[in-house]
C-alpha cells in the first residue's frame, strides 16, 4: 500500500513539473503604473504639465499601448484604459517637494532609457522609487554652504552696497540651517516660509537696518531664494499659454499664495520691530561687476545646495551666463519689461544646443538654473511686501511682475519651438528619405 502511495506522489510531481506556469511579464505589462511613477517624477522635476503629458503619451505608444489616455495636473497623474471593461482609471499623486538636480537628471536618463531600450515596467518603477529615496550627494554642512553662496550670489545680482555683503553671509547661514532642519519635519515645513520671513525681517529691522542703510526688502529677498515661487509662476504662465487652463490657473494661485505668505511674514516683522531710524548717508552700490561675480557664486551655490550631478558645474554656469547676458541684451533692445522674453528666446535654444554634447548634463538641469535668473520671483515678493506695508509704488511693481511672467512664458514657448524646428530640419537634412516617409514630418 505504501508503495502505491509513493508511485502516486511521484506521478503528481511529474505533472506539476511539466505544467506551464503563468506567463512572465513582458515589457508592456504594468504600463499604467510605470506612467504614473514617471509622471510624478517629471512633475517634481519642475516640468510643465503639457510636456509631461506629451512624454507619457509617447511612452505609452512605445510600449504598444497607444489606447491609454493620460491626464496630468500639477498634483496628480491619471491614466485611463478605455479598452478595459469596466473602464479603469488609475490615479497617482505627485509629491509637492521638488527633486534635487541630481534626481531630476536621473529621471530624465530613465525616461530616455525607457524610450531606447524598452526595459520592463517593473524595472522602471523600481528605479524611479530608488531615485526619489536616494540621499543627497553632499552632506548638511556643504548644503548650508551652498545656500549661503546662493544668498550672496543673488544679493550681488541686485548690485547691493558693500555693507550688505556681511548681512547676506549671516542670513545665508541662518536661513540655510532653517531650511535644512525644516525639511526633516513635515509639520514645521507648513509654516516655514512665514516663520523664516518673519524672523529674518525682525533681525534685519532691529539690528542691521540702522547700520547698513539699505532697503529692508533688498536685504531680505536673497536669503529667501528657496521659498520664492518664481519658477512655479513661470511654469504656470507657460501652461496658460499652452492651453492648460486648469493646471496653469491652479499653479498660479499657489504661487501667488506662497508670495502672500512670505509678504505677510515680512509685514509682521516690520510691524513688530517698527520703522527703523536711519542716520548717515547711504553708501554707494558695488558697481557693474557685482552681478557677474554673483552669477558665479549662484552657480557654485546651486551645485552644492541642490546636489547637482558630477561634472555639471561648467554647464550650469554656462546656462546662467547665457540667461543673464540675454536679459541684458533684451534690456537694451526692448527695455526691462520685455527683457525676459528676449532672454528666454535665446537661452532655451542655447541650452538645447549644448545638450547634444556627451559631457553635458540633462537640459532640464541647465534650464532650471537659467529660469532662476529669468523669473521675477523676487520682484513679485517685493511688490506684495510693499503693498502689505502700504507703499505707493506696490501696484506698479506687481503689474510689472505679472507682465514679466507672461513675457518669459512666451519667450520660452518661442525658444522651444525654434529648437524643435531646427532639430527637425537637421534630421531631414541627414536622412531625407526618413523625413518624407514620416507621418509627422520627422518631428
Amino acid at each position: 500500500m505504501s508503495g502505491l502511495i509513493d508511485r502516486v506522489r511521484a506521478a503528481l510531481r511529474v505533472v506539476r513539473s511539466t505544467t506551464p506556469g503563468p506567463p512572465e511579464a513582458g515589457p508592456g505589462a504594468g504600463v499604467p503604473e510605470m506612467l504614473g511613477e514617471l509622471g510624478a517624477g517629471l512633475l517634481a522635476s519642475s516640468l510643465a504639465t503639457s510636456d509631461v503629458q506629451e512624454t507619457l503619451q509617447q511612452l505609452a505608444e512605445r510600449y504598444e499601448q497607444p489606447a491609454l489616455r493620460v491626464f496630468v495636473l500639477p498634483t496628480l497623474v491619471m491614466v485611463e484604459d478605455p479598452t478595459s471593461t469596466p473602464l479603469q482609471t488609475a490615479i497617482f499623486p505627485a509629491e509637492q517637494t521638488p527633486l534635487r538636480l541630481d534626481q531630476s537628471a536621473a529621471v530624465e536618463r530613465l525616461v530616455r532609457r525607457a524610450f531606447q531600450e524598452r526595459v520592463t515596467t517593473a524595472d522602471v518603477v523600481a528605479t524611479m522609487r530608488r531615485i526619489t529615496s536616494d540621499p543627497p550627494r553632499f552632506g548638511p554642512v556643504l548644503s548650508v554652504v551652498g545656500y549661503t553662496l546662493l544668498t550672496i550670489g543673488f544679493g550681488m545680482v541686485l548690485n547691493p552696497t558693500v555693507t550688505a555683503l556681511p548681512v547676506y553671509l549671516v542670513l545665508g547661514i541662518v536661513v540655510g540651517t532653517i531650511v535644512l532642519l525644516g525639511s526633516r519635519f513635515a509639520t514645521l515645513s507648513l509654516i516655514l516660509p512665514v516663520f523664516t520671513a518673519f524672523a529674518v525681517t525682525l533681525l534685519i529691522s532691529l539690528l542691521v537696518r540702522p547700520l547698513v542703510h539699505d532697503d529692508v526688502l533688498r536685504l531680505v529677498a536673497p536669503s529667501l531664494v528657496s521659498f520664492l515661487p518664481g519658477l512655479t509662476m513661470t511654469i504656470a504662465a507657460v501652461e496658460l499659454t499652452s492651453g492648460q487652463m486648469i493646471a496653469g490657473a491652479s499653479r498660479l494661485v499657489y504661487g501667488v499664495a506662497r508670495l502672500a505668505l512670505l509678504a505677510f511674514g515680512v509685514y509682521a516683522g516690520i510691524t513688530v520691530a517698527g520703522e527703523p531710524t536711519v542716520t548717515g548717508p547711504s553708501p554707494e552700490q558695488l558697481g557693474g561687476w557685482a552681478p557677474w561675480v554673483g552669477i558665479v557664486l549662484v552657480g557654485v551655490g546651486y551645485y552644492l545646495f541642490s546636489s547637482a550631478p558630477p561634472r555639471s558645474f561648467i554647464w550650469i554656469l554656462y546656462a546662467l551666463l547665457v540667461a543673464y547676458s540675454a536679459q541684458l541684451l533684451g534690456n537694451l533692445l526692448t527695455g526691462p519689461q520685455l527683457s525676459g522674453l528676449i532672454g528666454a528666446v535665446i537661452v532655451v535654444p542655447a541650452v538645447y544646443l549644448v545638450g547634444h554634447f556627451r559631457a553635458a548634463p540633462s537640459t532640464g538641469i541647465m534650464l532650471t538654473c537659467a529660469y532662476w535668473l529669468l523669473v521675477p520671483g523676487a520682484i513679485g515678493f517685493i511688490g506684495l511686501s510693499e503693498a502689505a506695508s502700504g507703499s505707493s509704488g506696490a501696484s506698479s511693481t506687481i503689474l510689472q511682475t505679472f507682465g514679466s511672467l507672461i513675457a518669459i512664458a512666451i519667450g520660452m514657448v518661442i525658444g522651444a519651438g525654434l529648437s524643435r524646428d531646427v532639430a527637425a530640419v537637421g534630421r531631414a537634412w541627414r536622412n531625407p528619405q526618413e523625413h518624407t516617409t514620416s507621418p509627422n514630418g520627422g518631428l
